[in-house]
């Protein structure tokens, strides 16, 4: 395979110590069918593991001249990561790749054929499906009143409101246009912003549900994953998690919406995080999770009301709540699962 004059897509891999994952996520991307002029850009964002020598060895320039490394001195975590990528990339379109996960042979014929079939051309995913069983994980999500994703497993349903970051296509001029990931959002959620502003300004986010791709769910992070039948998650995760799902709720919510759900998460928010605390009998949940959400939001409480308003000025389309769900997930998790496990 060589280097395309001008890509039609410029596949973006972010790595962080993946070098036991990145070998099934690039050889994917090269057993692809099809004719399609692609480029690979590797962010290595200061791996201490092998990444960087496996990359080089195993992937030379004189043999594979698509693929281009960009080795960060520092780590700047996923968004900035990202970030870059896009910005050295030639493709019309880009299509963000988690490290551990894998595209099925069909996936970007399938994502270049559905992307030229939209009216308005947007974001896409693919289904997601687990590593180990091959068993369907989701075909995008839709979000609850409280912006936590619900796994859309209804493979007939295409308009979804959010596809995560691990499969991720889309014109390269509408993520210049969005303004990409938003940096200081550091990881988690990113995904959840930069759909959500699509569809507040009108795009389409969508599952091309022909293909698939494969997932080390937590693999890349850490948490999110069911272990047995509990929910396993991390400190730093749900810290991540819960702080910037709140940032979105602010800078996206329509005025109605958002006068409704933020006081009311806020409220759920310190219930959860004092019943949490109680339940286990340690304060580390309040302390680590809770309290910094709260910090934060403090803040950044100026910035957040810059960034709102840039955001809501370029509003247009009536339609941004038919992808909600109206019961909170987080109670069908609980049911299902319990309090989840942190370490």
């Amino acid at each position: 395979m060589n280097q395309a004059a001008q890509p039609v897509c410029s596949i973006c891999i972010a790595n962080y110590n993946g070098v036991a994952v990145l070998i099934d996520c690039i050889e994917s991307v090269l057993a692809q069918q099809g004719e399609i002029p692609i480029e690979i850009i590797i962010h290595d964002d200061a791996s201490t593991d092998a990444s960087i020598e496996f990359i080089k060895t195993h992937y030379p320039t004189a043999y594979y001249p698509q693929i281009r490394l960009i080795e960060s001195t520092d780590n700047v975590g996923f968004c900035i990561s990202n970030n870059r990528m896009v910005a050295a990339a030639r493709g019309e379109y880009i299509l963000l790749l988690n490290n551990d996960a894998a595209l099925a042979p069909d996936a970007l014929d399938t994502l270049l054929a559905a992307a030229e079939n939209q009216d308005a051309q947007g974001i896409l995913t693919l289904p997601q499906c687990d590593w180990e069983t091959g068993a369907l994980v989701d075909c995008g999500c839709l979000i609850d009143p409280f912006y936590n994703p619900v796994p859309n497993l209804d493979p007939n349903r295409s308009d979804v409101a959010m596809v995560i970051g691990a499969c991720l296509w889309m014109p390269r001029t509408l993520w210049n246009e969005l303004g990409g990931f938003p940096e200081w959002f550091e990881s988690i959620a990113e995904d959840l912003q930069l759909c959500c502003q699509a569809r507040l300004w009108g795009h389409s986010v969508q599952v091309a549900s022909a293909s698939y791709y494969r997932h080390r769910q937590g693999a890349s992070f850490g948490g999110n994953r069911v272990n047995g039948n509990r929910l396993v998650t991390t400190y730093r995760r749900r810290r991540l998690s819960e702080r910037n799902k709140t940032y979105v709720m602010i800078l996206c919510s329509p005025p109605l919406r958002l006068a409704f759900t933020l006081p009311s998460h806020l409220v759920l928010m310190a219930l959860e995080g004092a019943v949490i605390s109680l339940i286990k009998r340690d304060a580390r949940p309040w302390k680590e999770i809770y309290v910094p959400m709260f910090a934060s939001l403090l803040q950044r409480f100026g910035q957040l009301r810059r960034e709102r308003k840039a955001i809501q000025a370029k509003k247009h389309t009536v339609s941004y709540g038919k992808t909600f769900t109206w019961l909170p997930h987080k109670l069908t998790l609980l049911l299902r699962h319990g309090i989840p496990k942190m370490s």
